[in-house]
C-alpha cells in the first residue's frame, strides 16, 4: 500500500509536531482534535516553527506555503479518519483513552488503514487488541520537538505484520527521520533509559547532593548530553515523566519507583514549561 493521506489524532505538543513533519513531507495531512482551540493553537505553533525555519535558512517561503497547503484541521474524529491511509494517534499518555480511540477508529476506517500510536511506554498489543486489525497496529515513538529531532522508535507489537512495519518505515523515512525498529517491551529503548537517568537526578536533588543547575551542567559537559535531565523533564512535562515511571515501576519493578520529590512537584502543579514552573521557573 502506498500512503498518501495521514491523519494525526491530537493537536498538542506532539500531535502538531507530527502533523508538521507529515505535511512537510508531502502527505495530505489532517490534524484532528475535539477542541477547536487546540487545533488553532496547533496550527499557530506549526506556522511559528515554519517561520523560524525560514529565518534560519532551513526552508524557503515556498516550502512553508506547500506544507500549509498539505495540512487541514478537523474536529470530528469519524470524518477525519474515514479515508486516511495511515493514522498516528498522539493523544495524552493514558491507555484508556488510546483504547477508546482505536476502537472508535476501527469501526469507520478502511480495512487496510495502518493504526500507529505515538506512545513512549504503553503496550501497543493491549491497545490494538480492541480492534479487528491488530496486525495493522504499530507503535511510533516520536521525540519533542518533532520537527527537529531525527529519531523515531518503531515498535512491533505482538501481532504486527511485516507489511505494516515496512509501510511505517517508509512513512518515517519520507518524513526525514532515522529509525530503529524494536519489539514491544515496557519503555522501549529511550524511555526506559531516560526514566532511570531522570529519576536518579531527582534523588540527587532531593538528597542535596547538588543543585539542579549543577546536575544539568554535569551531564551536559561531562557526559555530552545535549540537555540536562531537569531541562529535559521540564520540556517533556513532569506529569508525563511520572506517568511513564509509574507504568515502568508496575511493569519492571522497584528500580523505576518514582522519586518522592518528583511526585511532590506534580502534586503542586509544577509540571514544567507548560505550567510556567517545574524544576525551573519560566516566564509565561
Amino acid at each position: 500500500m502506498s500512503v498518501k493521506t495521514i491523519t494525526v489524532i491530537g493537536a498538542g505538543i506532539m500531535g502538531n509536531g507530527i502533523a508538521h513533519v507529515a505535511a512537510q513531507a508531502g502527505f495530505e495531512t489532517t490534524l484532528n482534535d475535539i477542541s477547536k482551540e487546540a487545533l488553532d493553537k496547533g496550527l499557530a505553533t506549526i506556522t511559528k516553527n515554519l517561520d523560524k525555519g525560514i529565518e534560519l535558512g532551513k526552508i524557503t517561503a515556498q516550502e512553508k506555503d506547500k506544507t500549509l497547503h498539505h495540512l487541514k484541521l478537523n474536529n470530528d474524529l469519524e470524518s477525519a479518519v474515514r479515508d486516511a491511509d495511515f493514522i498516528i494517534e498522539a493523544a495524552p499518555e493514558k491507555i484508556e483513552l488510546k483504547i477508546k480511540l482505536f476502537s472508535a477508529m476501527d469501526k469507520v476506517c478502511k480495512p487496510e488503514t495502518v493504526f500507529a500510536t505515538n506512545t513512549s511506554s504503553l503496550s501497543i498489543s493491549e491497545i490494538s487488541a480492541v480492534t479487528g486489525r491488530p496486525q495493522k497496529c504499530i507503535g511510533m515513538h516520536f521525540f519533542n520537538p518533532v520537527h527537529k529531532m531525527k529519531l523515531i522508535e518503531i515498535i512491533r507489537a505482538l501481532e504486527t505484520d511485516e507489511e505494516t512495519i515496512r509501510i511505517t518505515q517508509d512513512v518515517s523515512k519520507q518524513m526525514g527521520k532515522e529509525i530503529v525498529t524494536i519489539k514491544e517491551s515496557p519503555g522501549f529503548i529511550t524511555s526506559r533509559i531516560n526514566a532511570v537517568i531522570g529519576n536518579e537526578a531527582f534523588y540527587l536533588l532531593e538528597e542535596g547532593v547538588a543543585s539542579a543547575k549543577d546536575i544539568d551542567t554535569a551531564l551536559k559537559l561531562g557526559l555530552n548530553h545535549p540537555m540536562g535531565p531537569f531541562e529535559m523533564v521540564d520540556l517533556v512535562g513532569l506529569d508525563t515523566r511520572l506517568s511513564i515511571l509509574e507504568y515502568l515501576h508496575k511493569s519492571l519493578g522497584e528500580k523505576y519507583k518514582p522519586c518522592p520529590l518528583m511526585v511532590q512537584y506534580v502534586k503542586e502543579g509544577r509540571l514544567g514549561r507548560k505550567s510556567g514552573r517545574g524544576v525551573y521557573e519560566y516566564t509565561r
